[in-house]
């Protein structure tokens, strides 16, 4: 099956290029925001785009991002309002978007049905931190039945016999966790990323993209050769606190959101070597 996040990675592997895919956080600091701020991201070039539906007992995520889904679900936002929200931008000329959710919020609306609303907004990849291994295959079937791509997370503390299991039941792209523990900005891409990233070379040919810890341009360069793809998300999602802070306007904070996904999106494509 030949998805549009798969024909994404294919087109640049051939421009020996890497994918930029920035995360944002449903709903934070509203609806409304989160619409403008896909477009907007759309506009700068950006490959992909991971949405994150909040939950109150975020897996992995870091402070940022935990943080803005605390600032989501204090306003009582409900996933169908999100669906519908993103349902508006379907028809648009956007990159594949990609959902970040808890199997709880999946489980809870029942697989079939929350593949059908995803199917209906538009999104085309999920990624779901917390899916049971036992249950993985099942939700692998049924979102590849529906021409939806599951994308797995691997660690590089993932004991690599675990890791074997994990890719039976990922497509579009593994999401490879740059460091050990949660979500943020760091200095540096670390050495066990490196060396995890050169095995699942030999282990899969689906596209490796890192995220965890990306946050700067400088961080792209040590993955060249190694992944395809950098994922970032508590470098954007910090200038939506802003917003709620008082200490940046929308279209401000837009303006410099847009700016660093050109800066990412140019270090990705090779355009600032």
């Amino acid at each position: 099956m030949t998805t549009r996040i798969t024909e994404t990675f294919e087109t640049l592997k051939r421009r020996n290029q890497l994918a930029f895919m920035p995360f944002v956080t449903a709903g934070d600091p509203d609806l409304e925001a989160t619409k403008l701020l896909i477009r907007e991201l759309g506009g700068a070039g950006v490959d992909l785009i991971e949405i994150g539906f909040p939950y109150s007992d975020p897996i992995a995520d870091g402070p940022v991002i935990q943080a803005s889904y605390s600032r989501a679900l204090n306003k009582h936002l409900h996933v169908r309002e999100i669906f519908a929200a993103i349902t508006e931008l379907n028809g648009e000329t956007l990159p594949p978007l990609v959902a970040m959710v808890s199997y709880a919020i999946v489980f809870r609306a029942g697989v079939p049905q929350f593949i059908k609303h995803c199917t209906k907004a538009g999104i085309e990849g999920l990624i779901i931190p917390d899916l049971p291994g036992d249950e993985a295959a099942d939700v692998f079937e049924q979102v590849q039945a529906a021409g939806l791509d599951l994308i797995q997370l691997v660690a590089p503390t993932t004991p690599r016999q675990r890791v074997q299991q994990i890719l039976k039941s990922c497509s579009g792209f593994v999401y490879c966790v740059a460091v050990a523990g949660t979500t943020g900005e760091r200095e540096h891409v670390a050495a066990a990323l490196l060396d995890q990233l050169r095995w699942l070379r030999d282990e899969t040919e689906l596209p490796l993209a890192v995220g965890f810890g990306i946050s700067r341009p400088e961080h792209v360069q040590p993955l060249r050769g190694l992944a395809q793809g950098v994922i970032v998300g508590s470098a954007i999602v910090r200038h939506l606190q802003e917003i709620t802070e008082g200490k940046r306007g929308i279209d401000e904070a837009l303006r410099e959101i847009r700016q660093f996904a050109e800066e990412m999106s140019a270090a990705a494509h090779g355009d600032s070597q």
